[in-house]
């Protein structure tokens, strides 16, 4: 199924009902015609970082289900798959005989070996400085083949994780055959996964490293390209990386939104927000959550350090059942460019809060993502926060069937649904989009337009208040009823 201009929810296989089965009874019961698109987060076999080292592409993990349950999907909605693109699982069959058979190994060339990557075998001090990482050291794991020998493994993220020597022959046949394997299965849209690490070269910091890094995404776009499947990059960084992809005709996040309409909403100021709506690129997918967290790098060059800061001081204050500690290593967690905490208990628990800024996000270019725990308005999960001492966890609550029943009554959300079932349907989001200013710092206006039909957002960011009004069939301003 190609892509539709209507709202995709991104959401484990296990997060909305225990398995896929339960998540597209729910889906069928409470939200038809709010949600057109589905991300479903890894459903392979995995060894670790829940779904993201795969073992495998080749099924699903029974605990969740079968291809028939990704398939009955796939028919009614317009599906996303992730694609680990840099890295592989260590448990994987690929991994297991390079450590068995290490130079006779038919994979032996899908990973990297410090003994071949390192003059000497080793990165200098230098080296090391200038590698963009996620660890205080090289980084790799230390391995031990079957004949006794050990040698140094390129690993950058979880020591499941094993990385991918993407250049090889044996590599990219491997990528090649996984992704038409998911179209194969019902991929519209095929993600990859912490693709801006994936090439590395000395003397660089190995983090998208040009040109190579379009050569990359080049041959991934050509393997898919035949079957009218898009591919998305998922690269956290500095917004002119979008911008350069975006130039190439490519999918993109906008992970800088979060941030400017939190920034927004707290001061009340549009400046930052209504300079980046005018700008941002058009092919993109808009976030306001994510499974990870809410993205501060992102941001930079958009908001001054000292916005940043404030925003990020505002969340711990303003925020709902949030601490600074969340985000440290008491709680498993080394990012210096994620917040972790759920959109609506960012903005306090505040049901108008939240309310504007799912609006603001179902009116800005692009097509709208909407995470699970934020299609249900939910707080911090401090309860499995503290139990399992990993601060993303504060955002990754399991959903009953029974407490989805329970949720989908509130008042926010059935508003915030209509929206969302506006959003889908009415012609003018295929149109043009422009940004207005009237002079007022604290006031937002968003316009669509196609043909006969036009849609407006008018936002007092200050009141938390909005309303929405669009060409009716005889030619009217209607506004759009919430009740």
């Amino acid at each position: 199924m190609a892509i539709r201009n209507q709202i995709m929810l991104i959401t484990y296989p296990d997060s909305m009902g225990k398995n896929l089965k339960e998540l597209s009874e729910v889906l069928d019961e409470h939200f038809g015609g709010i949600i057109g698109g589905l991300h479903i987060l890894p459903f392979f076999p995995s060894s670790a970082d829940r779904g993201f080292a795969p073992t495998t592409y080749e099924a699903v993990d029974p605990a969740f289900g079968d291809w028939n349950d990704i398939r009955a999907l796939a028919n009614r909605y317009y599906l996303m798959f992730d694609f680990m693109i840099n890295h592989i699982s260590r448990s994987s069959a690929y991994f297991q005989d390079f450590l068995e058979k290490k130079d006779q190994s038919a994979y032996k060339d899908m990973f990297i070996r410090y003994r071949d990557f390192w003059p000497g075998g080793e990165p200098t001090r230098k080296d090391v400085d200038l590698i963009y990482k996620r660890k205080p050291r090289a980084p790799y794991i230390d391995v031990t083949f079957r004949d006794g020998t050990s040698e140094k493994i390129w690993c950058t993220f979880d020591e499941e994780q094993v990385d991918l020597a993407v250049n090889t022959k044996t590599t990219r046949d491997f990528m090649r055959k996984t992704m038409r394997n998911m179209v194969e299965k019902g991929a519209s849209i095929i993600r990859l996964d912490a693709f801006a690490y994936a090439v590395k070269k000395r003397g660089t910091n190995c983090f998208f490293v040009e040109p190579e890094t379009f050569d990359l995404l080049g041959f991934c776009r050509d393997a898919v390209k035949e079957r009218d499947v898009e591919i998305l990059p998922e690269i956290h960084e500095h917004f002119s990386i979008q911008m350069k992809l975006a130039e190439k005709d490519y999918w993109v996040y906008d992970f800088a939104l979060p941030m400017l309409l939190l920034h927004a909403i707290y001061t009340c100021k549009n400046k930052n927000l209504l300079s980046w709506l005018r700008n941002c690129p058009r092919k993109q997918f808009t976030t306001l959550d994510t499974h990870d967290g809410i993205g501060v790098v992102d941001v930079k060059g958009l908001m001054t350090q000292e916005e940043i800061d404030q925003t990020i001081n505002f969340l711990f204050s303003k925020g709902a059942n949030v601490k600074k500690i969340y985000n440290t290593v008491a709680y498993n967690n080394l990012d210096v460019y994620q917040l972790n905490c759920t959109y609506y208990s960012a903005l306090g628990d505040n049901d108008d809060a939240y309310l504007l800024a799912r609006a603001v996000q179902f009116f800005a270019p692009g097509i709208p993502q909407v995470y699970y725990v934020g299609l249900l308005a939910g707080k911090n999960d401090i309860e499995f926060l503290e139990k399992t001492k990993v601060g993303r966890n504060i955002n990754r609550h399991y959903y009953t069937k029974e407490e989805i029943g329970r949720e989908v009554k509130r008042p926010i959300l059935k508003k915030m649904y209509a929206i969302m079932r506006f959003r889908n349907s009415y012609p003018a989001f295929g149109g043009e989009v422009s940004v207005e200013d009237s002079g007022l710092e604290s006031r937002l206006t968003i316009r669509w337009t196609k043909e006969k039909y036009s849609a407006q957002l008018h936002a007092d960011l200050k009141t938390r208040q909005f309303e929405i009004t669009y060409t009716g069939e005889n030619g009217t301003q209607e506004k759009l009823s919430l009740a």
